[in-house]
């Protein structure tokens, strides 16, 4: 059975190769570049500044972080004129870009 992706991960991949913040369930924060993703919101980054959830900020080189633990992720609003939505209906493209900002669409996996 074949299943088509949805926006968000679509987006997720658009997102490779750019500075994106990600915040877990458990209320760390990493940003950093992304290296690669998967559908299952596995990702690799580089060049991170993680913030623990005291507020410690360091220097990380290289992280995998595990999809399932994902809260939301902050991309580029740049992705907004990504390829991907060139594709999409006008009628429809119009209706979701007015009604979602890109990092509100990232946070719509919570709900996933």
């Amino acid at each position: 059975m074949s299943r088509s992706l949805g926006i968000p991960v679509k987006l997720l991949h658009e997102a490779s190769g750019h500075v994106v913040t990600v915040e877990l369930k458990s209320g760390e924060l990493y940003r950093g570049s992304m290296v690669e993703c998967e559908d299952n919101w596995n990702c690799q980054l580089e060049n991170i500044t993680y913030t623990a959830k005291d507020g410690k900020v360091s220097q990380l080189e290289h992280v995998f972080i595990r999809g399932s633990k994902v809260r939301f992720m902050v991309i580029p609003d740049m992705l907004k004129n990504a390829p991907m939505f060139k594709r999409l209906d006008a009628k429809i493209k119009v209706h979701f870009l007015s009604r979602c900002h890109i990092s509100y669409i990232m946070h719509l996996l919570e709900d996933l």
